[in-house]
Order: structure tokens, then C-alpha cells, then sequence
């Protein structure tokens, strides 16, 4: 039962994003907190750059007078679901291959399962964005259409990376728990604004 209880513990550490420790959270020195911290906050800090990046290249679509504005507000939106998306898939994967229930054979299974599981989340989450944006928010059809459709593909493909990052991680003998939350969000951030500037470029002609 320790032994069980010392892996849950790491394992949990490990999806937040923390270096694992063996001592009791009161009992740890400060120092020791900072220090199995602070690698990972770097990491995720440096890989968010890339969002920074993204944003940067499509500065023309955000200066377009009006419609800019409305893109830059849906932003969170289409990032804080598709994190969420993908922690709820990486999740249930991560549990799985701890009990046994999943291994890497099953791949495509799982993939296939979560992206139809996507599928119908994706449609209720663009349909609600839609309707929201157009009676709401009061936004022009194309942005309300350029938004809702984002949000349909951020779901897929988050989903889609938080199912199979795990399975990729046992496959390569590393712990799928490192490909968890944080590491998943950062990965998911730069695809839902990669896909909102895409298809606003190509829907609206920006």
C-alpha cells in the first residue's frame, strides 16, 4: 500500500509538472520546493514563446480594423477549452496505461474514440461560441463562423494530441505522466491560435 500510494503520489507530481519528491509537502524544505519547481516552469515558459511567435506572424490579421478585436477576444477562450480538452484525454490515457487497461497496441483505437468523443464536444462548444458570438457579442457572420470553426478543430486536435502523447511516451519507455497537463496545454495553445489565424486568413481574405 505505501508503494502504491509513493507511485500515485509521483505520478501526480509529474502531471502538474513538479520533479517528484519523496518527503512530505510540510517536512520539504523551501529550497527543495523552488528547485523541483522551477525546471519545468522554465520549460513550459520557453515553449510558450511559440504563441508569442504565432501571434507576432499574424499581425496583420489583428490589425484589421473591428475584426481583429473580435479574434484577440476569443483568444482565451479557444486556448483555456483546448487545454482543457486535451488534459481531459491525457488524463483518462495516462490512468489507463497505469492500470493496464490501455497499452500501446491500442493507438488507433483510442484515437479513433476520442476523436468521435471530439466529434460531438466540438460540435456543442462551436455551436454554443456561434450563437454567442452572433446574439451576444453582436460579431459579424464571418468572424462568428471563422471563431465557431476554430473552436471545432482546436477540440479534434487537442483531443487527438492528448490521447496519443501518452501512449507515444510508454512506446518510448519514458512516463506518460510526463505528458500531461502542462506539457499538452503548451502544445494545444499554439495549434488553437495557428488554427484561428489560418482559417480567419483564408474565410475572411486578411
Amino acid at each position: 500500500m505505501d508503494v502504491i500510494e509513493e507511485e500515485n503520489t509521483e505520478d501526480i507530481e509529474m502531471m502538474a509538472g513538479l520533479t517528484p519528491s519523496d518527503d512530505e509537502y510540510l517536512r520539504t524544505p523551501v529550497f527543495t520546493l523552488f528547485k523541483n519547481r522551477i525546471p519545468w516552469l522554465l520549460i513550459l515558459m520557453i515553449s510558450a514563446t511559440f504563441t508569442g511567435l504565432i501571434i507576432t506572424h499574424y499581425e496583420g490579421v489583428l490589425s484589421a480594423t473591428g475584426i481583429g478585436v473580435a479574434l484577440t477576444a476569443c483568444i482565451p477562450m479557444l486556448m483555456d477549452t483546448g487545454g482543457n480538452c486535451g488534459a481531459q484525454a491525457s488524463t483518462l490515457v495516462i490512468r489507463g496505461l497505469a492500470l493496464g487497461q490501455v497499452e500501446f497496441k491500442d493507438f488507433f483505437k483510442v484515437l479513433w474514440r476520442e476523436f468521435r468523443v471530439a466529434l460531438m464536444a466540438g460540435a456543442v462548444l462551436s455551436l454554443i461560441t456561434f450563437l454567442r458570438l452572433m446574439f451576444l457579442n453582436q460579431t459579424g457572420a464571418g468572424v462568428a463562423i471563422c471563431v465557431s470553426s476554430s473552436m471545432l478543430l482546436t477540440v479534434i486536435i487537442a483531443k487527438s494530441i492528448g490521447c496519443t502523447l501518452p501512449l507515444l511516451a510508454k512506446k518510448a519507455r519514458l512516463d506518460p505522466a510526463l505528458m500531461a497537463s502542462p506539457l499538452i496545454t503548451t502544445l494545444v495553445d499554439a495549434c488553437s491560435l495557428t488554427i484561428l489565424f489560418g482559417v480567419a486568413t483564408a474565410f475572411l481574405h486578411l
